[in-house]
């Protein structure tokens, strides 16, 4: 079958991306309507915060420990079903977590919610990378940005029904039914067939034939090379998202309101990268895109904490959150492409890599900080930003 003109995608091409951007809208949404709720939450349990942590810690090691089940899931059932149904399911599970009565029963539904998360967030991608192959462009990033926008929207709905006083119960009622249509509806649209089916031929019959030979060499190699890139990206997220109100509030003694701009700063510009982001790398290429910003998050970052000040500090995390916006979908669509590998396994190990990283990012963060400062602890920032420059030359290029 001869290949659709880049500037023409066919129909079911056109659908098929629209439902596979519905899917990452509704995971990007589904937790998050979940996360303004969590003082409510607390304040029910009545524990402490060392115990609500520990707690909210089920989310990341259900995803680290059912993540890298999901490249049989997709083997097995296909990324649509995988990715589909798998929300819907999550947003099943999330009606659990209301009627949780102690701290350890939270921690376990959490667990499921965060072990589901991980599957349907391998099959999302995977199904995305098949209708990028027939765009014969890159989608993926934009595709990235609405999981952005999606989790943006979760949380104003959170934030909505916790300001209105909607039973939590209720609320996540809503979100689940809300969801869940939405991404049966999209399952409809999505592609069907085999997972190789978009795929030249010659690059399957030559990851057929290489399949034993490039598994324990060169491919190894470069699955813990994405793993790192991936891994990078992540700290620089939650650099934002953990110690930036904290950074702004401590160090540099603003007042709350003003210190809750650090994550939105680092977020909205990764938005903007990731929705811009595909027509650069169609561009110039992935390796050189994401070499320059890893770039301009480390030269951003490091004169933000050079000349600390409100300011330098919103601009710092900003230009940390557009220097990697294009980073962990450039790391998977590699790994997605790596020869010799059984269809979606380098995608799940680089997604299990990523979900490490922002496991481990924070206690190694707050340990530099305990030694020295948080201003130090930041300069993780600057190193992931250093290491992706290092690293870049393993990824696919993409320039036409």
């Amino acid at each position: 079958m001869s290949a659709a003109p880049l500037t023409a995608p066919t129909r079911e091409a056109r659908l098929a991306r629209a439902a596979v951007a519905a899917l990452f809208l509704t995971n990007g949404a589904v937790f998050f309507n979940v996360v303004p709720r969590y003082p409510q939450i607390k304040a029910d349990l009545d524990v402490s915060n060392a115990v609500f942590g520990t707690a909210l810690a089920g989310y990341p090691i259900g995803a680290l420990l059912a993540g890298l089940l999901a490249g049989a899931a997709i083997r097995r059932f296909r990324s649509a079903r995988v990715a589909a149904f798998g929300i819907v399911v999550t947003t099943l599970a999330t009606l659990v977590i209301p009627f949780a009565p102690n701290w350890i029963a939270l921690g376990g539904a959490l667990f499921v919610v965060g072990a589901l998360d991980a599957v349907v967030d391998v099959a999302q991608n995977a199904h995305g990378l098949r209708v990028q192959r027939l765009y014969r462009r890159s989608i993926l990033n934009s595709l990235h940005g609405v999981w952005s926008i999606g989790a943006v929207l979760g949380g104003l709905m959170g934030s909505a029904a916790a300001g209105l006083g909607i039973p939590l119960a209720v609320h996540l009622s809503i979100s689940a039914t809300l969801f869940s249509i939405v991404a049966l509806v999209a399952y409809r649209f999505l592609l069907t067939g085999p997972e190789d089916a978009e795929r030249p031929a010659e690059a399957e019959d030559d990851g057929r034939a290489n399949h034993r030979r490039s598994f324990t060499g060169s491919a190894v190699r470069m699955l813990a090379a994405l793993g790192v890139l991936a891994a990078c990206g992540a700290l620089v997220e939650d650099a934002g998202a953990s110690w930036g109100a904290l950074y702004l509030s401590g160090d540099l003694r603003t007042d709350a309101a003003t210190a809750g701009l650090a994550v939105v700063a680092l977020q909205v510009a990764m938005t903007v990268g990731r929705l811009t982001g595909d027509r650069v790398v169609d561009r110039f290429g992935q390796r050189a895109v994401v070499r320059a910003g890893g770039a301009l998050a480390a030269v951003g970052m490091g004169a933000a904490l050079a000349v600390p000040s409100v300011a330098t500090a919103l601009a710092g995390f900003a230009l940390a959150g557009l220097g990697v916006a294009t980073l962990v979908p450039a790391a998977m669509h590699t790994a997605d492409e790596l020869p010799g590998l059984p269809r979606g396994t380098g995608l799940t190990i680089v997604s299990w890599l990523l979900r490490g990283g922002f496991l481990l990012s924070p206690p190694l963060v707050g340990f530099v900080a305990d030694l020295t400062s948080l201003r130090v602890g930041l300069l993780s920032v600057v190193l992931a930003g250093v290491i992706t420059v290092v690293l870049a030359h393993v990824l696919t290029n993409r320039s036409r």
